[in-house]
């Protein structure tokens, strides 16, 4: 995920509600959500590396990973981020406690983890301090949580409007997340990669040839447990090739 805002117990009817971009090389094969046949995990599949950049167990756990933007070229031997979706998926707050020594085996990310029943959800980079996410409403893309970029300031604005309304429609979230609107160039960030990638970039929803908004993921848990997942997948000219949706009872 590369653009994702959420709303930690900020609503009356809904505990969790999330709204996300994966953006990604077109080129990487991936798979569409889907529960995986080998484990107990919801989520898309990087057919590359194995792992996922989002995903949801029945118990309620939840993991999300974002890369984190820098110049700093890839080593050849770091290990792909969507394996600490699956190994939290597998290992629970046990591999959380432990990260920090083997986070260095990593590019640059962000990552939230933890358990959408009971609202505990924990923020680890290896780029930036842990902390434990506090109630309200938060936005993460390519640096530290809650990171002011304009996309980021206008998506988390957006989705405070949506949670004004006594019930809210997934495709309220995926009309935030639809957002083509690139910032203004003296509002850009400068991240080091130039101005001409900083406004191709600066959009919540990103189209070019080779680098995109691959999938839009939308999340409602209600309060009484009932979960409602729906994936959006995209084609290289942003337009919708396909939609997964799901619901469940999460287990407390």
């Amino acid at each position: 995920m590369c653009l994702l805002v959420f709303a930690v117990d900020r609503h009356p009817r809904y505990s969790f509600v999330f709204a996300g971009n994966r953006d990604e090389f077109h080129s990487r094969p991936a798979r569409a959500a889907q529960w995986w046949e080998d484990r107990d995990l919801l989520g898309g599949r990087d057919e590359l590396a194995g792992g996922t950049w989002l995903g949801l167990r029945r118990d309620s756990s939840f993991g999300v990973v974002t890369n984190f933007r820098e110049m700093t070229p890839r080593r050849d031997d770091s290990r792909s981020r969507g394996e600490l979706i699956t190994a939290f998926m597998q290992y629970g707050d046990p591999f959380l406690a432990k990260l920090e020594k083997r986070a260095g085996q990593y590019s640059g990310y962000s990552l939230i983890a933890g358990n959408l029943a009971n609202c505990r959800l924990q923020y680890r980079s290896n780029r930036a301090s842990e902390r434990q996410i506090e109630t309200g409403v938060h936005g993460l893309s390519n640096h530290q949580l809650d990171t002011p970029w304009p996309k980021l300031d206008r998506s988390v604005c957006r989705l405070g409007r949506i949670l004004e309304k006594p019930v809210i429609e997934t495709t309220e979230l995926f009309d935030l997340l639809a957002d083509r609107e690139q910032a203004a160039t003296d509002s850009l960030p400068d991240t080091g990669i130039g101005r001409e990638l900083e406004q191709l970039l600066s959009s919540p929803f990103i189209v070019s040839p080779n680098y995109g908004t691959r999938c839009s993921t939308a999340i409602l848990l209600d309060r009484s447990g009932l979960l409602q997942f729906v994936e959006r997948s995209f084609d290289v000219d942003g337009k919708t090739t396909g939609e997964n949706q799901f619901e469940f009872q999460v287990s407390h």
